[in-house]
């Protein structure tokens, strides 16, 4: 992956993380299964730090 996929992808997952936050909130709410969701948010947390990762070894 070079500088500019790497910066796509971030932005990418970031978008990603925030509507799934939104949408767990909504869940929340409802008393839904947030496991999930929960599941997702950890993984994009760990490819974002993986990523940082790369960016920062450039």
């Amino acid at each position: 992956m070079n500088k500019k996929d790497i910066e796509y992808r971030i932005s990418e997952l970031k978008d990603e993380y925030t509507q799934l936050q939104h949408n767990l909130e909504k869940l929340e709410n409802v008393q839904g299964n947030l496991s999930p969701l929960e599941k997702r948010l950890s993984a994009i947390e760990q490819e974002l730090h993986s990523l940082n990762e790369m960016m920062r070894k450039m």
